[in-house]
């Protein structure tokens, strides 16, 4: 399925106050990122790339389907690069002993069956974490949610991240918005992340980038870091 364009959402009218404002300003790349892969786990994107939407959310109820698959080979080129220059990699993935006990990320209803919740919190062999590099578990949609990942980003001397992973409209979103207040510089790598809605992927990129991210293209990240010292 082709991927929508995000940068026409708005009705053009809209879209000029935003930028008379001066919202969705690019800012440049930072000297020192780091690649955070949000929730890139069985449970969002299904066990194949052969199940349609409909099949993958009945296997996993937070499943996206085919875009899921669609977006990690960009998710896996930028790892690749990320590892070939030694640059701070962090994946999350749901904090299982928490959601036995909560509502999880979302008020949605979810998997409460542990086997099933430790089959959907694995990450698909394409993308797996290698030894050394941060996993960490949450509670809530954002990354640095009662986290240490602030922390972790300051002692790696990180000045900013580029943010992949699903969805787009929440634990992304969520992470982003965090990762702005934090005071890193943000970007959101777009063909690098998904969402089960088309309509709410756009409109969540068209706001990232006007408010608190730069959305970008997976080649100009690749492009940026293959200029920096290995």
């Amino acid at each position: 399925m082709p991927r929508l364009d995000w940068r026409s959402f708005l009705p053009p009218e809209e879209a000029e106050t935003y930028q008379s404002a001066g919202f969705g300003e690019p800012e440049p790349f930072g000297k020192h990122p780091a690649l955070l892969v949000v929730d890139c786990t069985v449970g969002f994107t299904g066990s194949s790339p052969d199940l349609s939407l409909e099949e993958a959310i009945k296997e996993y109820k937070t499943a996206c389907g085919p875009v899921s698959w669609e977006a990690l080979p960009y998710v896996t080129k930028l790892i690749d690069e990320f590892r070939a220059h030694e640059l701070p990699i962090v994946y999350s993935r749901t904090n299982l002993a928490v959601r036995m006990l909560t509502s999880g990320a979302t008020k949605a209803a979810g998997q409460r069956n542990l086997d099933q919740l430790a089959r959907s919190n694995s990450f698909p062999d394409v993308i797996s974490p290698r030894d050394g590099e941060l996993v960490i578990e949450k509670s809530r949609a954002s990354v640095f949610f009662g986290t240490a990942l602030a922390s972790y980003l300051v002692t790696r001397g990180v000045d900013s991240v580029i943010a992949c992973g699903t969805t787009t409209s929440g634990c992304v979103r969520a992470t982003v918005v965090d990762a702005f207040s934090h005071g890193f510089t943000t970007f959101v790598a777009e063909e690098a992340t998904f969402d089960r809605s088309p309509t709410a992927a756009m409109a969540n990129l068209w706001d990232m980038n006007a408010k608190y991210a730069s959305v970008v293209s997976v080649d100009d990240v690749l492009s940026h870091i293959a200029t920096l010292p290995r």
